[in-house]
């Protein structure tokens, strides 16, 4: 199957529910995968907290789950055939204002991981 990227959600959105996404990433670093495929065009993955709150800094669960994040996003655009930037936010308030887009490595010649 052919994806086209990656769509970004926080736990936090209202249409999430309990699914509405392939992989959730917990705070306490732990990757579910959903039973059942989200999307036919776009893999959707959901990280655990609300982005729509301002943080002066990442804390170590932010920081983890972003590090895993990147590990996937590398993964599956990989398995999958897309570039690794290929990633949207869900909606204009999902993932949330504050997401830290900037703290998210996704090319592969930056990779600092």
């Amino acid at each position: 199957m052919q994806f086209f990227g990656i769509v970004i959600h926080h736990s936090a959105c209202p249409s999430i529910n309990g699914k509405g996404y392939d992989f959730f990433i917990s705070k306490n670093g732990t990757i579910i995968p959903a039973s059942e495929q989200t999307d036919p065009h776009y893999i959707h993955i959901c990280l655990e907290g609300d982005f729509h709150e301002r943080r002066a800094l990442l804390g170590a669960p932010e920081k983890e789950q972003l590090f895993l994040l990147s590990k996937l996003i590398h993964r599956l655009s990989q398995t999958h055939g897309f570039e690794p930037d290929d990633i949207f936010p869900h909606t204009v308030s999902c993932p949330g204002k504050f997401f830290p887009w900037p703290e998210l490595v996704i090319s592969p010649e930056d990779e600092y991981h």
